[in-house]
């Protein structure tokens, strides 16, 4: 399963990189597969571990203030593993060129 995963601490000005490195300090920690991008993380694992882990990193980001907001995107299918680089590998292959990572 892949989750993709953005928090956004509210009332906190423009600069949120605080914030968010304590989330990816988090993430890099829990020993998943994951992937950052600028609008989000994505991170690959099984329902329970996922969904305690973005759990832990919403809390973590409370703390620090008064309001979150937590948008969660998943993409289940079943039997398939490695899914952050294949999915990237297919549409590569389809296209017939490197794409931008």
């Amino acid at each position: 399963m892949l989750v993709e995963f953005s928090i956004v601490p509210i009332g906190k000005g423009a600069s949120l990189g605080k914030d968010i490195a304590k989330v990816l300090k988090i993430v890099d920690s829990s020993g998943l597969s994951y992937k950052v991008n600028p609008m989000g993380t994505v991170v690959e694992g099984e329902w329970d571990e996922l969904m305690a882990l973005i759990k832990k990193c919403h809390q973590s980001v409370l703390r620090g203030g008064e309001r979150v907001v937590t948008s969660i995107k998943i993409d289940d299918r079943k039997k398939h593993c490695n899914m952050i680089e294949e999915k990237v590998k297919s549409l590569e292959h389809r296209l017939h060129k490197s794409l931008n990572k």
